[in-house]
């Protein structure tokens, strides 16, 4: 006769019992979502670098967007003052707030729950962070936006980004994001760190930043949607010299005109409307669609994987939509729109002397050299 095997009654009713489900919904507690950058990370080493390039004073409160578990939190607490940590997991939130329960750390730590690009953060003098991958870029811009920006921030980013941020004229990872960012701040690489440092462990390597906003004297006058808006047509592709850019593009040259055109209503400027000739064609060889940037140029990252201005994207599904009717009408062109494109031509060739340069060659003085020139004609971008 067989032996009766009762490992298998008592395993199953083990596995079905109240305490075995509670066993197994602690272990999934804390359970790592990738999908929103929680990557902890667990090297002690790294986590004391990052604090000490800091520099930390006795009075500083510091700003730590994405405690997770607290292991940068706990020290900073030891040099700073005070610590905001803003956290959007509940879960983590309540981890990194037990990590100094019962201690005198304790009054010193405020966990904001929300997403930090949304919420309205106190003041505080540094941030320090192991930023979530997805907010890169808007945490950055948010940082320098402030109207009393930190002293400095040591932020953790994805390699390729942390190296986009710093990468001068003529680097292959020079791009829009590189002459924003160091328009405004001043960028320092600090160090490298593997992704074995983290748990669990990303699919790419990390670096770690110092960005130091400009104050006083050293901060632009500028608008910076003046700036940016004018940074997004250079680049639209990066490779391509100025003059192909601004003019061999409908989409470009038709909103320039859409603007030239608010800028005279608001100072009573008339403008001669008449039709210069019908179905003429421009002189040069003209796109229909907008010039796409590369694919990899963000790498994924999250509110700038598309280069390509939503303006660019409207004015591309209407010429769509006309040229897939049956019957195609040549759009007029109007003395405003000859008088616009020799603005341009001028401000390229004449004043700047930009046309034959590319984006990924310009520097900070000829960007703002090509946008003088571009107020000076009436032409604006905000």
């Amino acid at each position: 006769m067989g032996k009766f095997k009762s490992g298998k009654r008592n395993s199953a009713a083990s596995s079905s019992s109240p305490y075995a489900k509670a066993q197994q919904a602690t272990n999934n507690v804390f359970k790592f979502n990738t999908n929103v950058g929680q990557h902890i990370l667990k090297n002690p080493g790294v986590a004391e670098a990052i604090v000490a390039k800091a520099n930390l004073k006795p009075s500083d409160t510091v700003l730590e967007v994405g405690p997770g578990t607290g292991n940068l939190t706990v020290r900073i607490l030891e040099k700073a003052k005070k610590v905001i940590a803003v956290e959007l997991d509940p879960r983590m939130a309540a981890e990194v707030t037990k990590r100094v329960q019962g201690k005198p750390e304790q009054k010193r730590l405020e966990v904001l729950l929300g997403d930090v690009i949304k919420t309205e953060l106190p003041h505080f003098d540094v941030c320090i962070s192991n930023t979530p991958y997805q907010i890169s870029s808007p945490l950055v811009f948010k940082l320098l936006a402030l109207p009393n920006p930190p002293r400095t921030s040591v932020l953790m980013f994805q390699r390729e980004f942390a190296l986009r941020l710093t990468a001068r004229p003529g680097d292959a990872l020079y791009c829009r994001l590189s002459v924003n960012a160091q328009f405004w701040a001043v960028i320092t690489h600090v160090m490298k760190v593997g992704k074995n440092n983290f748990k669990p462990p990303p699919q790419v390597e990390s670096s770690v930043v110092r960005i130091e906003p400009k104050m006083g004297a050293e901060r632009p006058k500028v608008s910076w949607d003046e700036w940016d808006g004018m940074l997004r047509i250079c680049f639209v592709r990066r490779s391509r010299t100025m003059r192909a850019s601004w003019l061999g593009s409908k989409e470009v040259l038709g909103m320039v005109e859409r603007n030239y055109r608010v800028w005279c209503a608001m100072n009573d400027i008339k403008l001669d409307d008449t039709i210069v000739g019908e179905g003429e064609d421009d002189e040069m060889e003209v796109d229909d669609g907008p010039a796409i940037v590369e694919e990899d140029e963000w790498n994924g990252i999250e509110d700038e994987m598309d280069e390509t201005p939503s303006f660019f994207k409207e004015e591309a599904e209407r010429i769509a939509r006309e040229n897939s009717s049956k019957t195609k009408s040549k759009k007029k062109k109007t003395r405003v729109a000859e008088l616009v494109r020799e603005k341009i031509r001028k401000v390229l060739e004449d004043v700047t002397e930009l046309a034959d340069k590319r984006a990924g060659k310009c520097d900070e003085n000829d960007f703002l050299r090509l946008l003088f020139a571009f107020n000076e004609e009436g032409i604006h971008f905000a």
